[in-house]
């Protein structure tokens, strides 16, 4: 996740006043794609299954902080 100007390649969705950029490619991989944020950081999920946590925040799910 970071920040960045929308390209010819992303979706763009703007929900409850975030706009949120997502390559369509990625799209396409990721099928559906939730966004939470907590005490710790954001977290998603997606339909994408991952081995392993990412290695930023040492989680074992298919999630990142």
């Amino acid at each position: 996740m970071a920040l960045d100007e929308p390209k010819d390649a992303d979706h763009v969705f703007d929900i409850d006043g975030f706009k949120y950029i997502v390559d369509k490619e990625f799209m396409e991989k990721a099928k559906t794609i939730k966004i939470d944020f907590s005490e710790m950081g954001f977290k998603l999920d997606s339909d994408i299954a991952f081995e392993s946590g990412c290695s930023s925040c040492g989680t074992q799910t298919s999630s990142c902080c």
